[in-house]
């Protein structure tokens, strides 16, 4: 057995994933013991007390006595564990807290207890138990996983706030941190450009055969940043510096960027035969450049559903060894599925952490929708999704509609297909984000116009949908830019039958396309990253409620 096998089976544990594999075999029995055992547990805190918890003896009476909430029906539980208060949501109390921007309002925490800490740590071995299991080298070389700060501040109580990605990176254990590629301190830099130049600088160093983030988008910025900083970064890895040139960083970096890249600057040395191969592989592989600097990657992670497999398509292109793993359907809320298997969003639901209630796509609107239970779903449908957590999240509204994919023994496989409320609706369309998808993928593929990425926007003024378009191609011509139009429109009339019947009949004019400059959906997502949403968490938006100022100065052409 190798080295490399005998530190990696303690992590790799068979433990978590068979008792997962194993509830597939009864999730209607798996998920009913596990609510009873929350209510009992929480059955002393202040919202156990207040919703009879010690009295509820069935799921119905749960679904009576519970009604389904978002975050700001929690906001007030939480305001008040906020503030030092306990038990309010759980007898346990949380340990830190995960922060997510959302996409309205104010910015959510959310509790984190050692439970809900241990129970998504579980997930990760699973996932990385399955995907050892499939790919025995994927463990061999350096791994490398992005990260956001785990520590971005502090409730009034004291108690830490930051992303969950974060927190579980420094929660490794040991043996795995020994092959992270990149030092924590280096996902603290505060400038987005200079992190994720610096994520390459120290990951070329060596080789990479795991690469893990949720994000395609990351994989493509280093991608197409490697090929572009080439000179910069060889010299640096040959001098065992930066790579910068004097002075050079130091007029827009922050305090605390500058510390930290000495730091790291400390902790370098001269490599100058890894940076000669280096200087090989650029001059040989062109955009592909990562592909022959790692040529054992063998996996690379990130979301492959909902809109974030527009981007994950293009992957192939600057990864060619790489097979392409969903790293699970995920949120700050909760873990919600572990994949089992390559290039496919469709993974086994957390079943053995979370109860879960799912509500028909098609009455996600009801005022008091009636919920179904795991082992009621059908395959082929969607439904929006409702939690119930270790964290203290009961019947929670994530606003996400899911969609079952096929089944593992008796248990559904499902997948993240949309926002449950991304939808625009200009005259009773109801355009979802999934319709537009789809109508994109199948233009690209009857046009054959490729696409870096899309969105769009309702246009309530002339009654139209205004469609903004990133080509591959940037020299693609006129009559190319209205035929992707024209199939686009074609595809979504076949995707949304109300659409067809409102266009037929003038209710809603044809689609005007614009052909976007190189780099628009990078720097629109750079734009959203400043404003606040979180860089490895970003999620692209296929539906655009309205434009924004810099999207209206990045138009190439409008038809």
């Amino acid at each position: 057995m190798s080295f490399v096998l005998k530190t990696a089976l303690p992590i790799i544990a068979h433990g978590p994933l068979q008792t997962l594999l194993d509830a597939t075999k009864s999730p209607e029995e798996v998920q009913s013991k596990l609510l009873f055992d929350y209510l009992r547990r929480n059955r002393v805190s202040l919202f156990g007390l207040e919703h009879n918890f010690d009295g509820i003896k069935t799921i119905d009476a749960y679904r009576k006595q519970v009604p389904i909430r978002d975050y700001e029906g929690f906001r007030p539980y939480i305001d008040r564990m906020l503030n030092g208060q306990h038990p309010i949501l759980t007898r346990e109390k949380p340990q830190v807290y995960a922060s997510t921007s959302g996409t309205t309002g104010k910015a959510k925490l959310l509790p984190v207890t050692e439970s809900f800490r241990k129970a998504l740590s579980d997930l990760s071995r699973c996932w990385l138990t399955r995907t050892f299991q499939d790919h025995p080298t994927v463990l061999d070389q350096q791994l490398l996983f992005p990260v956001s700060p785990a520590i971005e501040g502090y409730t009034p109580s004291g108690k830490p706030f930051g992303a969950m990605t974060g927190m579980t990176y420094l929660n490794n254990s040991v043996l795995i941190k020994r092959k992270f590629a990149l030092p924590y301190k280096v996902m603290t830099i505060e400038s987005y450009d200079l992190r994720y130049y610096l994520m390459l600088r120290l990951a070329l160093e060596d080789e990479v055969s795991l690469a893990l983030t949720s994000n395609p988008s990351t994989w493509l910025r280093l991608a197409k940043m490697g090929y572009q900083h080439a000179e910069k970064l060889h010299r640096g890895i040959r001098d065992g510096t930066i790579g910068f040139l004097e002075n050079e960083w130091e007029e827009f970096i922050s305090e605390h960027d500058s510390d930290t890249m000495q730091l790291i600057a400390e902790g370098l040395s001269p490599n100058p035969n890894r940076a000669a191969e280096l200087d090989g592989f650029i001059e040989a592989s062109d955009e592909a450049y990562l592909s022959d600097a790692w040529p054992q990657l063998k996996v690379l992670g990130c979301w492959l559903g909902g809109s974030a497999g527009i981007q994950a398509k293009l992957l192939s292109r600057y990864y060619k060894h790489a097979t392409l793993r969903d790293v699970g359907y995920r949120a700050s809320e909760a873990a919600m599925s572990v994949p089992i298997a390559d290039n496919t969003a469709a993974g086994i639901p957390s079943l053995t952490i979370n109860f879960m209630e799912f509500i028909p796509a098609d009455n996600l609107d009801d005022e008091q929708p009636e919920t179904l239970l795991l082992h009621e779903l059908e395959e082929g449908k969607e439904y929006g999704i409702i939690l119930t957590t270790s964290s203290g999240l009961y019947r929670y509204d994530i606003n996400d509609v899911v969609r079952v994919e096929g089944f593992h023994e008796r248990c559904p496989l499902i997948s993240f297909v949309r926002k449950g409320r991304d939808m625009a609706n200009l005259t009773g369309e109801k355009l979802h984000a999934n319709h537009v998808i789809a109508a994109m993928a199948a233009a690209e593929q009857s046009s054959g116009v490729g696409y870096i990425q899309f969105t769009t926007t309702p246009i309530v003024a002339d009654m139209r949908y205004d469609l903004l378009v990133e080509p591959i191609n940037h020299q693609i011509s006129e009559s190319q830019i209205e035929t992707l139009r024209d199939h686009y429109d074609k595809a979504l009339q076949a995707e949304n039958e109300e659409y067809e019947v409102k266009r037929k009949s003038g209710r809603l004019h044809a689609p005007q396309i614009h052909q976007m400059m190189p780099g628009w959906s990078e720097g629109l997502k750079r734009s959203d990253v400043k404003s606040g949403m979180r860089d490895a968490q970003y999620k692209w938006k296929a539906i655009q409620l309205n434009w924004s100022d810099w999207s209206r100065s990045q138009i190439q052409k409008t038809l």
